[in-house]
């Protein structure tokens, strides 16, 4: 319709404009990610080290996809584990600046957007809620249930952020023109439920496998020596590999 040409149009105008601005972001983000770590620990060379690490893994992984739905919404390699496992391992403060320069990364890779709220709710607000996997750690004793509920809490809020986004496209005809705007909450949902129920699926199932094979706190011990000392008594194979 001439109203979603328009709209698309306008969009793209926009998309321009925020890639510059994400660019910049990224910067920023980085900057506050090392200022962080420098504040939390001076000289803390390996949680910077690590995170850069974690998200170009992320970000690699991000490219692995089949796309089930138009116009975005890709189901990964589990590109969301190494994020996770950072955030579990450093904390939320510095899960959640991770998780914002990985969702920016995730616009230029395909930068398109409707409106600036489009993407914020899109690749920042949808992305930050990685933070709630180093939250869980800190809230649930047991290694497994901090593991899985920090992971589901972290996709739970993804959905919810991209479903009110999703109401803004197709409210406005921009992925499926014609439909009728009292439809676009159940289309949201549906759209948003196809890809992000396997993605979350995925990610649990590594998790899983990397937790039963003990790599996990294998993982753990690798990236912070100290993790264990500090946080809880390390699981008996990891005493085992240190002796």
């Amino acid at each position: 319709s001439a109203a979603s040409d328009v709209y698309k149009r306008q969009s793209e105008e926009t998309t321009e404009l925020v890639s510059i601005i994400a660019i910049a972001a990224i910067a920023a983000l980085a900057i506050i990610m090392l200022v962080i770590c420098l504040t939390y620990k001076k000289m803390d060379t390996k949680a910077i080290v690590y995170a850069a690490i974690s998200i170009a893994s992320a970000f690699v992984l991000s490219f692995i996809k089949v796309s089930p739905v138009t116009n975005g919404g890709s189901i990964t390699l589990a590109s969301f584990v190494p994020i996770l496992i950072y955030a579990y391992v450093y904390g939320p403060v510095r899960g959640l600046v991770a998780g914002l320069i990985f969702g920016v990364l995730q616009f230029i890779q395909s930068p398109y957007m409707l409106t600036p709220l489009t993407f914020v709710l899109d690749y920042l607000l949808a992305f930050a809620p990685i933070f709630l996997m180093g939250l869980a750690r800190l809230v649930f004793k047991k290694e497994n249930t901090s593991i899985f509920a920090g992971t589901a809490a972290t996709y739970v809020i993804r959905f919810i952020v991209h479903f009110f986004s999703g109401l803004i496209y197709f409210q406005m005809g921009i992925i499926t023109e014609g439909l009728p705007a009292d439809s676009a909450a159940v289309y949201s949902l549906v759209y948003n439920l196809v890809y992000l129920v396997p993605d979350m699926i995925i990610t649990m199932v590594v998790l899983a496998v990397l937790v039963a094979t003990k790599n996990f706190p294998r993982l753990v011990r690798l990236m912070r020596p100290d993790f264990y000392v500090k946080n809880q008594e390390a699981p008996a194979e990891v005493a085992t590999d240190a002796q």
